[in-house]
């Protein structure tokens, strides 16, 4: 299966498409299960809010959004991101808006994969996931 990018209301455009992929797919793999169909679509903040608003009964601005479809260990889904917003987590974190977007983008496959964020523990599974995978993706470079 594949890994496709879009945009909806946006221009941003992911750099290292290719890479992202084999990434990606890597990770899902060292996870134990198989890569299905996954969407990213970077969105506006608008759109980002209306799906946020209309999906999840949050009127509030995020980062990522994620649709699980995973079914029989292969991990799919829809993956929406706000670059708007992972732009100026970046800013606020003093990290580079490339690093941050990579961080995003495994969340939300880390989130396909089974793992969740809503307690402090599960937040720092998340965060120690996350910086797995990124140091994986930055030492391939």
């Amino acid at each position: 299966m594949a890994i496709k990018y879009y945009n909806d209301g946006t221009d941003y455009r992911l750099q290292a498409k290719g890479r992202t992929a084999a990434w990606v797919r890597r990770a899902v793999e060292a996870e134990g299960l198989r890569l299905g169909p996954v969407n990213y679509i970077f969105c506006s903040p608008e759109k980002h809010l209306e799906i946020n608003r209309r999906f999840l009964g949050h009127d509030y601005a995020t980062d990522v959004i994620t649709f699980d479809y995973t079914a029989n260990g292969s991990v799919s889904g829809d993956v929406f991101i706000d670059p708007a917003t992972v732009n100026d987590n970046a800013a606020e974190r003093c990290i580079a808006p490339e690093v941050e977007m990579r961080r995003v983008m495994i969340h939300g496959v880390l989130h396909l994969c089974g793992y969740g964020d809503g307690t402090p523990k599960e937040q720092k599974t998340m965060r120690e996931r996350e910086d797995l995978y990124l140091n994986k993706y930055y030492e391939s470079i």
